[in-house]
């Protein structure tokens, strides 16, 4: 449970944009590692979301770093701290 006054800490996630389509929204791909439940082998599992570009700064295929935030959307929960490279 959180303290009265004290704000909790938000993710931060990075991945790549895979489409800036929509006006001040990114779809950006982030990908994790996991070991596989029976073979124990190193994999890559990929997961997408929506999120918030005020200015329309980030293009496809940068890298970018985004933070988890109410919700601005539907599907939006994050919104972008700074394009990467």
């Amino acid at each position: 449970m959180q303290n009265k006054g004290t704000k909790a800490k938000r993710k931060i996630l990075t991945g790549l944009v895979k489409s800036d389509k929509m006006d001040k929204t990114l779809v950006v791909q982030v990908m994790r590692t996991t070991k596989h439940a029976k073979y124990k082998k190193i994999i890559k599992r990929y997961s997408s979301f929506k999120a918030h570009d005020e200015k329309n700064v980030a293009k496809i295929g940068d890298m970018v770093r985004m933070a988890e935030c109410r919700p601005i959307s539907k599907h939006k929960r994050w919104r972008l701290i700074e394009v990467l490279k």
